[in-house]
């Protein structure tokens, strides 16, 4: 793997959070964002824990981040929108080739072991 390779694989919840991002497609904002990653983790995440990585996927060119219309509902204010760019998918497939492997290399040491 190159230096540059390497330095486009995720970390964990950013990987969630791109898949999160990517399944919701249009409806993907900060609530159900937060809803879908957490039930992927399995735990219940606040919303801060999951504003800081999305800004650093936006700065980092994997999601192009957009503001909708005020509603009444939020006080006028807008709802920013987001969506995974060209770049965040090649990321996803990278950072799921790396773990494949990973995981594929491990299933190999065990079976090995355990013939040993």
């Amino acid at each position: 793997m190159t230096r540059r390779q390497s330095a486009a694989l995720l970390s964990r919840i950013e990987e969630i959070l791109l898949l999160a991002v990517w399944e919701l497609g249009a409806e993907a904002y900060g609530v159900p964002i937060r809803e879908r990653a957490g039930r992927l983790l399995g735990r219940r995440l606040s919303l801060g824990a999951i504003y800081v990585p999305l800004e650093r996927l936006v700065e980092r060119g994997h999601l192009r981040a957009v503001k909708g219309e005020p509603t009444p509902v939020r006080g006028g204010r807008r709802k920013r929108f987001y969506r995974v760019t060209a770049r965040g998918q090649r990321a996803l497939r990278q950072t799921r080739r790396v773990t494949e492997r990973a995981w594929s290399a491990m299933s190999q040491a065990e079976w090995k072991m355990r013939r040993a």
